[in-house]
């Protein structure tokens, strides 16, 4: 598996999906071309860019190639590396027809082009272990889960760290453990007591 410094944009969830049996980091999707109109998700793409830098990996459709440029316009060029699937054509295993262009999508390559794709564009490599991550029992002990007040501390903390309100449990997780030590975590869960 290697580990990765940068946040990885994807398009999808079965994109996700495929990328976290590889790779270890931060992958956030699009939702395909929700992210046109999603400006709180582009607000939090920018802000993992300026901290981290990204890896923009969509599809080599026209489709993924307008996300691609859509992302790649609001945020300096030396902030963001680009990976491109090589054009396959031939259709995913989930699916019952090939995509309108006939070319597999993220998905759809083997993990071994996938790898050697992301060995060739020189990712950072993050070699740190965070050895005491931040666990879903420490959000549920925190309030953050399985309370009456879960959905609204959760909110609550999501803005307070300027990150999407939609932002999945398992995704906030990742982010944390990605960007600071589990006590920086509670130091910030701390200013938040009612």
């Amino acid at each position: 598996m290697i580990k990765i410094k940068e946040a990885v944009i994807v398009e999808g969830k079965y994109d996700k999906i495929k990328l976290s049996s590889l790779i270890d980091a931060l992958i956030i999707e699009t939702d395909g071309f929700h992210v046109f109109k999603d400006g709180e998700k582009m607000k939090f793409i920018r802000s993992l860019a300026d901290e981290r830098g990204l890896i923009i990996l969509t599809d080599s459709d026209s489709g993924g190639f307008l996300i691609r440029n859509y992302i790649s316009s609001g945020i300096p060029k030396e902030k963001i590396k680009h990976i491109y699937i090589p054009d396959i054509y031939g259709t995913e295993k989930r699916k019952k027809a090939p995509s309108k262009e006939g070319k597999l999508g993220v998905e759809g390559i083997n993990a071994e082009i996938l790898t050697a794709l992301f060995e060739k564009a020189g990712v950072s490599v993050d070699i740190s272990e965070n050895t005491d991550p931040v666990t879903n029992y420490d959000l549920y002990s925190l309030g953050f889960s399985g309370t009456e007040q879960a959905a609204k501390r959760k909110k609550k903390l999501l803005k307070d760290m300027g990150l999407p309100e939609l932002l999945s449990t398992n995704s906030l997780l990742k982010y944390i453990n990605s960007s600071m030590t589990k006590e920086e975590f509670f130091k910030i869960c701390e200013s938040l007591k009612d």
